[in-house]
Parts: C-alpha cells; structure tokens; sequence
C-alpha cells in the first residue's frame, strides 16, 4: 500500500488518484513517460509529477526558553532528527536510527561530515503509520526555530544546531570561504546548510533576535552569537578597533559582521558564555579579560 502526498491516506499501488483528495499518486505512472500505465483508451492521463513539494507538517512550538517542538504526523509522513533530540512519541510512530546515503560509500562520507558538523554520526527517522505525535527539544537552555524552505531554498546555521526536519530537505556541510571568518568569527570553518523543500527546526541559547538586512546593509555581532542566515547574506570579520578597546572591551579582538541582503538571527547566550558562567572558576562577569582576550583569539565560541 502506499501513501497520499497531499492528505496521507492509504490507496492501492495501481490507483491513478488518492480515493479522498484526488491527488495523482506518483507511484503509478511511468518513470520514463510520467503516463499513467493503467489509463483506460481515451481517457486523458494526469500530468507528469516533478517537483513535488513537501506535504504540510502540522507543529506547535511550546515553552519560552525550554522550548519543546510538537510534531502532529499524518499516516505516511516522516521526520528526520538528531540523535538524541527526541523528548517522546506515540505508539503510532516507528522509528529507525540509520546513516544517510544509499551506498556504504556515501554513509561513510555522510558520517564524516556529520562529525564535522559538531552532530551525532547517526541520525533517527520517525514515521507515522497512524496519526501520532512525536516532540523534540534542544539540548540547553534557548530557543527553536522553524523554517518553511522553498524548493531549492538554503539557508546557513550554526554548527550542532540541528533538530529536526522533514525528509524533503538536505542537511548538508558548508565551509567559510574566508580564512579570517573561520579563525576569528567564533563558528569556525563549518557551518550547517539546509536546503528545501520543506520544515526544518534547529536550536540556540537564550533568546533570538531576527534582522532583515538591507543590500549593502551591515550587522556586527559579537562572535559566536550568530544562529542562522540567509545563503545571501556575507559573512567576514572584522577588528574590534583600537588596541584600548581590543584588550579591555570584554568583547574579544573581532566582532562578526553580516551584510545584506537577507535575513539573519542571533542569539542572547552561548554554549561557551554558560560554560563560562558554570565554571568553578568563574568571576561572576560576562566580559572577557585582557589575558583571555589575547589568548583566545584561535578558540570558537561554538
């Protein structure tokens, strides 16, 4: 039995349309002619199907800075997420914990990049052969967000960010294409890429703060407190200013700068602040000291 793209209904293998929405069922035409093989002479036979868009994910997004991710799935539909993200599920949804690619080849690269991405080498994917629910969280204190991505749609994320998403969109590497944006910018060299069609979620300290940039327009951001931008978006570096400054500010010796056009968001807190803030050691402060500053300048934030 297969599946209805649009509403999620069972419908019979050699069945033209879906019996309750009238979808054209993709799995009973041709591969090489898109011509339904059962078309009854004289009858005209449905459009080829190319491109076709994800199905609509029904989700709520709970809590204020423990935020948990509420995913309603229809019969048929199916998620993918990071290792250890899922909070809990229903009976009615299956999962299975498998590398991507199809050959051993493309697991063993997929797994490589992964570890370069800061994520887990596996990843679980859920579906549902009920309706059923299934919830996921962030591994610390912040917020999620979604993103409904277009067909052929990217968009950048912070390294180990990644949640969930619908089966329609590619996770994929990106690396910095400047030399001084990886060592100074606070995310390193590698960010996260996730492209449409369809929902993704991802995860960031405290609270967000979204910017639509302007052409030409630019944003500087205190390293590693950028979450997410746009594939338009240009990401550099840049110094801080005077040595006075540079050394005593609190800030580090470069600040992250973002030009439009596109949309970016950034974070309140990071991972290294609250590590910071939990340390045995620590002062009790949020700047950074003249020592660290000089010191730390090779270290990434995230």
């Amino acid at each position: 039995m297969a599946f209805c793209t649009n509403c999620g209904a069972q419908i019979e293998d050699a069945a033209r349309f879906c019996p309750k929405c009238g979808t054209p069922n993709a799995g009973a035409l041709n591969a090489g002619t898109g011509i339904n093989a059962g078309a009854v002479a004289g009858t005209p036979a449905p459009p080829p199907v190319f491109n076709t868009p994800a199905q609509p994910l029904s989700y709520d997004i709970q809590g204020d800075n423990l935020q948990i991710i509420r995913c309603h799935l229809k019969p048929g539909q199916e998620l993918y997420a990071e290792a250890g993200k899922m909070v809990y599920k229903t009976a009615s949804v299956q999962w299975e914990t498998k590398m991507q690619g199809a050959s051993l080849g493309d697991k063993i690269w997929g797994a490589v990049k992964r570890k370069l991405m800061g994520e887990s080498l596996f990843l679980t994917y859920f579906r549902a052969t009920a309706p059923g629910e299934v919830g996921f969280a962030g591994n610390y204190p912040g917020r999620v967000q979604a993103f409904d991505l277009r067909a052929g749609q990217s968009i950048l994320v912070q390294r180990d960010s990644f949640i969930c998403a619908q089966t329609t969109v590619q996770l994929n590497i990106a690396l910095v294409k400047k030399l001084g944006s990886g060592f100074f910018g606070g995310e390193g060299f590698i960010l996260e890429k996730l492209t449409g069609p369809g929902i993704a979620f991802i995860h960031g300290g405290g609270d967000f703060v979204e910017f639509n940039l302007a052409a030409g327009e630019m944003l500087q951001v205190d390293t590693g407190c950028i979450v997410a931008f746009d594939e338009s978006v240009s990401y550099d570096i840049q110094f801080v200013g005077g040595i006075k400054t540079a050394i005593f500010g609190g800030e580090g010796l470069f600040l992250a700068t973002l030009s439009g056009p596109g949309r970016v968001i950034i974070q309140s807190m990071t991972l290294e602040k609250l590590r910071r803030e939990l340390s045995v050691m620590s002062s009790g402060g949020d700047e950074r000291g003249p020592l660290n500053a000089l010191g730390g300048i090779f270290s990434s934030e995230d």
